[in-house]
């Protein structure tokens, strides 16, 4: 235990050292271009930005030594610092430029006065002062992530989209033609703050009036019990024809230490239990069927399977369990979190599975939606990371996801609600 506070306390006064360093240089851009503001405009911005590296060397020291069991409380400070001094540092790329200018000025000079067998430089020379403009634009340039940050949490998180979407299948049977299968995704109810906004989203899921609605995994960020005040909002999630769920990465508890393997079966014991809770039909690599006029669908759920290192991404989905009994069904889709899976095992051993919905990208929570143009950082990573994809007569949906991991926010790529036709071809 003393070696874990020794551990904190090394580590506290760095990222203190550190964190004063940059405000120390970042500081010469505020001051010089406030210097010619009014007295009180610039005592005033002098005086907000050390009120500010105050305060961010107080949470530091209060979320690492003293408040250590907050875990929100905790996430949102690192969240806060981190934004605030990514802008910091960004600024501070266009110091170091005024710098390397003030150097090479000053070098010249010198150069200068030696042509002239000049020995010494004079006060004019010494003291090249900085560059209003590149100090202005170095607070603009370090403004911009600061507001885009701060702007995608405050409203992007919340900024809650149904996306639409008709599929024409062949096999359809005649008496489920224009059935609306509803997709909710990576909910983190870990990330989630503002019950007020989730409820309208909710909302606007129900609204649409869905036959059946899936959720495609990533109920919590870290721990089951994040759920624990989210249940009576996303309990109202209902469907005739039943709402339908399986499990993602997140939901395992693979991503803390846990004092014992007891506690971590615990954790994902109560996992089970809040979906029951909810009212959903957990699939743990398993089917069921969805029957009306005499003609019937098959829907198959299996846990995650992800493409990548193990322990991150864990392989406990078994297909091999899931589809057997399947077999004559017109129509079957798969529920599984994480599109990876598409590629990897579904199309090359299971031809007859027509949709699979997923979720797992969150479009990186950042992207640019242009008409028919869409770009996101995410598609560098996955093949597969938004909306629709055919191959032959299969189609995989990637859901771009309702919660948020790491930076509570999205920009550009706002969470996603699915409403699907499946209509006859």
């Amino acid at each position: 235990m003393g070696e874990g506070i020794g551990y904190r306390i090394l580590m506290t006064a760095g990222g203190i050292l550190l964190m004063l360093l940059v405000d120390l240089y970042t500081y010469q851009a505020i001051r010089t271009a406030s210097h010619a503001s009014h007295r009180l405009v610039k005592n005033s911005t002098r005086g907000i930005f050390w009120l500010t590296s105050i305060l961010s060397v107080f949470s530091l020291i209060w979320v690492v030594l003293i408040d250590i069991s907050n875990e929100k409380l905790r996430q949102w400070l690192v969240i806060v610092l981190a934004i605030l001094y990514f802008s910091k540092i960004l600024l501070l790329v266009f110091v170091v430029i005024d710098d390397i200018r003030r150097g090479i000025l000053l070098a010249n000079r010198f150069m200068k006065k030696r042509r002239l067998k000049e020995t010494e430089l004079t006060d004019e020379d010494s003291l090249i002062s900085r560059s209003e403009f590149l100090s202005r634009t170095a607070i603009v340039a370090g403004s911009v992530p600061l507001t885009g940050l701060s702007f995608g949490i405050l409203t992007g998180a919340h900024n809650y989209k149904v996306r639409k979407q008709v599929i024409y299948l062949p096999h359809l049977p005649k008496a489920f033609d224009g059935i609306l299968l509803g997709q909710i995704s990576d909910i983190h109810t870990g990330s989630l703050f503002n019950k007020t906004a989730i409820q309208g989203g909710v909302d606007l899921l129900m609204q649409e009036k869905p036959d059946v609605i899936f959720f495609t995994g990533d109920l919590v960020t870290i721990e089951t019990k994040e759920a624990k005040d989210y249940v009576p909002l996303f309990e109202k999630l209902k469907a005739p024809m039943g709402v339908f769920s399986v499990t993602g990465n997140h939901d395992y508890g693979n991503y803390r230490e846990w004092s014992t393997p007891e506690a971590k079966r615990r954790n994902f014991e109560d996992m089970l239990a809040v979906h029951k809770h909810l009212g959903y039909d957990l699939l743990m690599n398993e089917h069921r069927f969805l029957e009306t006029g005499g003609d019937k669908l098959a829907i198959l759920g299996v846990e995650n399977w992800g493409v990548g290192p193990a322990h991150r991404f864990p392989k406990y989905g078994k297909l091999n369990l899931a589809y057997p009994g399947t077999e004559e069904a017109p129509v079957k889709i798969l529920l599984s979190h994480d599109p990876t899976h598409w590629d990897a095992q579904i199309r090359p051993e299971y031809g007859d599975i027509d949709l699979t919905l997923s979720g797992h990208t969150h479009g990186y929570q950042l992207g640019v939606n242009l008409g028919s143009y869409t770009w996101s950082p995410a598609q560098y990573r996955f093949k597969q990371w938004a909306g629709l994809y055919q191959e032959g007569n299969q189609y995989l949906y990637v859901n771009r996801g309702f919660g948020c991991v790491g930076y509570p926010g999205r920009i550009g790529m706002p969470p996603e609600l699915t409403l699907i036709q499946l209509k006859r071809s």
